[in-house]
């Protein structure tokens, strides 16, 4: 699957996804780092897959200085990545594409 996409890769976003693990005798953080890769037709992550015909839009809210949540809009509904690094390239990249 991702060979064939390989040399389409129009821009990446790294994001995170932090699991909270509580058992009887502690608790637990773990931090869990993906990659959004953004290509000429989709949008895939750890675990999704989005055409860009379903993806209405993309926005960022920050919480720090590069932190925040980078979300996409998409005819499923919205969906929140949290980034560490500002996603303005791959925001960019992505109204390229769709504006076309």
């Amino acid at each position: 699957m991702w060979r064939d996409h390989v040399h389409n890769i129009i821009s990446v976003q790294p994001y995170y996804k932090v699991e909270r693990i509580v058992t009887p005798l502690k608790q637990e953080t773990v931090i869990h780092r993906r990659v959004l890769h953004l290509y000429t037709t989709k949008i895939i992550s750890a675990y999704r897959e989005f055409t860009l015909k379903e993806v209405y839009d993309t926005s960022f809210k920050s919480i720090g200085k590069d932190y925040g949540v980078l979300y996409l809009h998409t005819k499923q509904g919205v969906f929140p990545y949290n980034v560490e690094s500002d996603p303005k390239d791959f925001m960019i990249e992505f109204k390229k594409i769709v504006e076309k």
